[in-house]
């Protein structure tokens, strides 16, 4: 039972901030890359920032300089800080994780969403 758990979303103004968490728990063996995605046009979604298990960082070109992935290997958990928000960021945003179980399956575990709106 392996699952990702979201929070940190709300409502902020434009130029304002927030960090998203995302825990993922259950019979975990090793959590590899994990990432934040967020809705683009045509209903799919775009990945906006990833970070290997070692730390390597990508993200996408509207939000560099403004938005930082981390994480804390002993927790499992990612964090997305987000700085200088802008209304166009207004999303939902999905945590994904590729885990390997301790059942000895790798799979791509995908979190609840968690809403951010940026509006005055």
């Amino acid at each position: 039972q392996v699952q990702l758990v979201e929070s940190g979303g709300g409502l902020v103004q434009p130029g304002g901030s927030l960090r998203l968490s995302c825990a993922a728990s259950g019979s975990i063996f090793r959590v590899n890359a994990m990432g934040w995605y967020r809705p683009a046009p045509g209903k799919q979604r775009e990945l906006v920032a990833a970070i290997t298990s070692g730390g390597s960082t990508n993200y996408a070109d509207s939000v560099k300089g403004r938005f930082t992935i981390s994480r804390d290997n002993a927790k499992n958990t990612v964090y997305l800080q987000m700085n200088s928000l802008k209304p166009e960021d207004t999303a939902v945003y999905y945590c994904n994780a590729d885990i390997i179980a301790r059942a000895w399956s790798r799979n791509a575990y995908w979190g609840q969403g968690t809403q951010v709106t940026v509006s005055s």
